[in-house]
């Protein structure tokens, strides 16, 4: 996808909020974004108390990269040797100027935000410094996923709504998550539907319903024994 169309795709609400045109849906919570990363994506996958050495992070959704940089601190916090690694799968990519403008909204994140887009690669779409070591896949999961060689320790599943982004939470797709899961691994999403929740048992997770964050009742996590 070219800038144009990229720009296009999104508008902004409460000044710094990305919303998709294309799902009608935020990228992140219009009440407070890293609040709901640190509840859903952090607590939800038991960190930062899970990390250590060689941990690797994997993400359904990468949209501004605000998860990727709430764990990365907390990484960083936690002092574990060597970088954390991170994958990313994302059809819609946000262009780095985009990323910037959402991120701006998180001063909390400011040290991070500004190493990350200090150190983004466009071309590639990937950051390597001595503490991160992160990619984002650009194309349709469902193609990009099967094939890809790694396996991840956790899982932020962070697409847009079942109901209006049903493609990234389609059975095969959340099949290939379990078989991308190393043993013990976990997987967190904001959303807590039922056709979600059975597609990540039948993928080989246990799988529970828990309080959500903000106005969501519940969200749902799960482990991969």
């Amino acid at each position: 996808m070219d800038d144009q169309s990229q720009t296009d795709a999104l508008e902004w609400r409460n000044r710094d909020v990305p919303v998709s045109r294309r799902f009608d849906d935020p990228y992140f919570s219009l009440e407070n974004g890293l609040a709901e990363t640190r509840h859903t994506f952090l607590a939800g996958n038991d960190l930062p108390t899970r990390f250590v050495p060689g941990f690797h992070i994997a993400e359904l959704g990468f949209g501004s990269g605000l998860n990727l940089l709430a764990a990365w601190a907390e990484w960083e916090r936690a002092g574990i040797p060597g970088p954390l690694h991170y994958t990313g799968f994302e059809a819609w990519p946000m262009t780095p100027a985009q990323m910037e403008r959402a991120l701006t909204a998180f001063a909390e994140l400011a040290h991070w935000r500004e190493r990350f887009i200090g150190h983004w690669d466009a071309t590639i779409h990937s950051v390597t410094t001595p503490v991160l070591q992160a990619r984002v896949i650009i194309g349709d999961a469902r193609q990009t996923l099967p094939g890809w060689d790694g396996r991840a320790d956790a899982w932020f599943l962070d697409g847009f709504s079942p109901a209006k982004n049903p493609e990234i939470w389609e059975e095969s797709l959340l099949m290939a998550v379990g078989m991308h899961t190393r043993p013990g691994g976990t997987c967190a999403s904001y959303t807590a539907a039922g056709q979600v929740r059975r597609r990540l048992q039948a993928a080989g997770f246990t799988v529970t319903r828990t309080a959500g964050f903000g106005r969501k009742r519940h969200m749902t996590r799960g482990v991969r024994p």
